[in-house]
């Protein structure tokens, strides 16, 4: 392997881990710029809105300019824009600045977002085999460094402001040395990777239609899977408390269950998706979750509860990255623009859910709004063929029972 790949891979995981820590920062302190600026929880939800707004917009604008421009630009400016602008929501003083710091932030963590997806999709490419779900459980790793520093910060009495800018500066260092480790455009190298479309004799125009259509039914996909892990984030604790009637210090760990699962599983996905393919790890992936779920939404009992989060987390935590490799690998020349789409549609999903699961709730019980994320699971399971490749069939072909 040569040592600029494996250099390019490592710089890969540095991205993502300063993604999850730059926006982990911004979580781990909502707390305390909810209460300096004097809003309600109510007001700070709409302003949310703008966040998910601002990283779609970047999303649309980054993934193009990877194409065009190369990941060894695009990822680090992405980076230090998101440095740079990790500290404004510290400085907001009302409504109207945090909504603008929420927006600008949000564009820039959204150009960070799917610049370095891009070049993880070209790092992937190059390897020849599957590497992607251990860049994204990098990313959990960073929000948990962002909740140690937030905790140990908040445990001194330091101003936001300061923390949010002192982790931003860090980034901007981090983001300028791992530049030059990056790939300066997508390898022109074939590989094996489950995914990756097959060759045909189809023309170029034609082939570029048939992706792109492929495409848009990964992001729709996409959509369903980040909605439940959207729903996840925010109703998983409450369900426990409110539910069940679990004291709130316990509900706690709900959440901590699904996420701890999540990341496990993304740590272990690749070597699954090498010995049996990304449209397995989607399809039963997609199966599990959809069982932990129903347990969520029917089981009475505490640990019925956590044991379905656990067995949720699990199941979904290998389907987004499958599904952005997917659309990376769709058109090579058009990786960023394509992981751009099933991104931003993903996010779109990731911030309905809470809201449509909190709609649901003035019609049903809150663990019978659940059984919508369980028809979710099951459609992207049902769905799962549309990442079969021919790796997959040559697969089933040796793993069927002759007849002779």
């Amino acid at each position: 392997m040569e040592r600029s790949l494996r250099a390019a891979r490592v710089a890969t995981y540095v991205h993502f881990v300063l993604c999850g820590t730059l926006m982990g920062t911004w979580v781990v302190h909502i707390p305390a710029i909810e209460e300096r600026v004097g809003i309600s929880h109510a007001t700070l939800g709409g302003l949310l809105v703008l966040l998910g707004l601002g990283a779609f917009i970047g999303m649309q604008v980054a993934g193009p300019l990877t194409d065009r421009l190369g990941a060894r630009i695009v990822v680090p400016a992405g980076g230090i824009l998101c440095g740079v602008a990790l500290v404004l929501p510290g400085l907001a003083r009302d409504p109207w600045t945090l909504a603008g710091a929420l927006l600008v932030f949000g564009f820039c963590n959204g150009c960070l977002d799917v610049s370095m997806n891009a070049h993880a999709v070209h790092v992937e490419k190059a390897y020849g085999r599957p590497v992607m779900s251990g860049f994204h459980a990098t990313f959990s790793v960073g929000g948990v460094l962002a909740s140690l520093a937030g905790a140990g910060a908040a445990s001194v009495g330091l101003n936001p402001a300061a923390v949010m800018a002192a982790m931003g500066a860090v980034g901007i260092v981090i983001a300028l040395g791992s530049a030059r480790a990056l790939l300066p455009a997508a390898p022109a190298v074939e590989s094996p990777v489950s995914g990756c479309p097959e060759k045909t004799g189809a023309s170029p125009a034609d082939t570029r239609r048939s992706a792109k259509g492929r495409v848009w039914l990964l992001a729709v996909l996409a959509l369903m899977v980040m909605l439940c892990e959207g729903a996840a984030n925010d109703w998983s604790a409450l369900h426990l408390k409110d539910v069940l009637g679990v004291p709130a210090g316990t509900a706690a760990f709900a959440y901590g269950t699904f996420a701890a699962a999540m990341t496990i599983g993304r740590l272990l996905a690749d070597r699954f998706v090498a010995r049996f393919g990304s449209m397995a790890i989607l399809r039963y992936g997609a199966a599990t979750a959809a069982v932990g779920i129903t347990l969520v939404a029917l089981g009475p009992w505490m640990w019925a509860a956590f044991t379905g989060w656990a067995l949720f987390g699990l199941g979904l935590s290998g389907c987004v990255p499958q599904l952005f490799s997917a659309a990376g690998h769709a058109d090579p020349s058009a990786a960023g623009a394509n992981v751009s789409r099933v991104a931003g549609l993903g996010y779109v999903g990731m911030l309905a859910g809470p809201a449509v699961i909190g709609w649901l709730t003035h019609l049903v019980a809150l663990n019978h709004a659940f059984v919508l994320l369980t028809l979710l699971c099951v459609t992207t399971a049902v769905a799962a063929g549309i990442l079969r490749t021919g790796s997959d069939r040559t697969r089933e072909s040796e793993m069927a029972p002759s007849g002779h």
